[in-house]
């Protein structure tokens, strides 16, 4: 302690010796040492969650309600999900049972949004059911905020013209197209064999379907329709509809969209575009 008072000084006198500058300089306290200061968090948005399955629980439990039976598990399920909600009172001699119930719109209006779902009954009746759902601050609970409202079910749209409309005749490529489904369906033969280098495509397993007959294979490109294989690396597109039969006896008329690429003479599979997961590659 006693050398830091005399270190001090002595800075002082040296100050006075340099000129009054240094010596204001000299005396000038020394300016407060801060602590580092800490990273203030950052508040992050959290995405709000679509309440469309919250919505189909709900209407499955209040359409199966009744509000004679409160303790039933139907009516204590609906109770929980939306404590406000009147319970319906069905007739004593109903003959119509739910089916099901599936979201088909949702429409989001900040914390607000308004779920329509359709109830399927076992007479093939369905009817629409438009339900308020409110979200909590963090948008992860829901409440549903008011009794569903019956509403018109959704307009049907008209269908987009199809790119595919050449018809593509017998020969190479309706014949590997034809193959590699019968491959991939039935489980009869390794569908590698139909790829393109780099396309990789798991098949479904033996016994999914016991046949496959091809209906009609249209294409989005000329090339496609043509009765020679193309140049390397040529691709089209085409959709391939094909009637598949179930181990139970059942048809299953089916569509396939697939891309393909023309090499060394053949066409190969270059993807499956049908949703099939394949990894898709390209002729080399």
């Amino acid at each position: 302690m006693h050398r830091t008072v005399r270190v001090g000084r002595t800075a002082v006198w040296a100050a006075v010796a340099s000129g009054p500058v240094a010596l204001a300089i000299a005396l000038m306290p020394a300016p407060d040492v801060l602590p580092a200061s800490k990273p203030v968090p950052q508040a992050t948005a959290q995405a709000v969650q679509d309440p469309s399955g919250y919505a189909e629980l709900f209407v499955s439990s209040w359409l199966r309600s009744n509000a004679q039976q409160e303790e039933s598990a139907q009516s204590r399920r609906a109770r929980a999900l939306a404590p406000d909600v009147a319970l319906l009172e069905p007739a004593a001699t109903a003959q119509l049972r739910l089916e099901g119930v599936r979201a088909v719109r949702s429409v989001e209006h900040g914390r607000m949004w308004v779920v329509t779902v359709a109830a399927q009954y076992t007479n093939a009746d369905v009817r629409y059911l438009a339900v308020e759902v409110s979200s909590g601050a963090g948008g992860g609970a829901f409440t549903v905020s008011g009794s569903p409202a019956v509403v018109a079910g959704p307009a049907a749209g008209v269908a987009s013209q199809s790119r595919f409309r050449i018809g593509v005749p017998s020969g190479p490529l309706a014949s590997t197209a034809a193959e590699f489904l019968r491959a991939y369906l039935t489980g009869a033969g390794a569908v590698e064999r139909y790829l393109a280098p780099g396309t990789s495509l798991r098949g479904l397993g033996t016994g999914a379907f016991t046949s496959v007959e091809v209906q009609e294979v249209m294409a989005a490109d000329e090339a496609a329709a043509a009765a020679k294989v193309p140049s390397d690396r040529t691709r089209v597109r085409i959709e391939v509809s094909v009637v598949a039969r179930a181990e139970d006896g059942g048809r299953w008329p089916l569509a396939y969209a697939m891309t393909l690429a023309a090499r060394d003479g053949r066409w190969e599979i270059a993807s499956l575009d049908s949703g099939a997961g394949s990894t898709a590659g390209g002729a080399r």
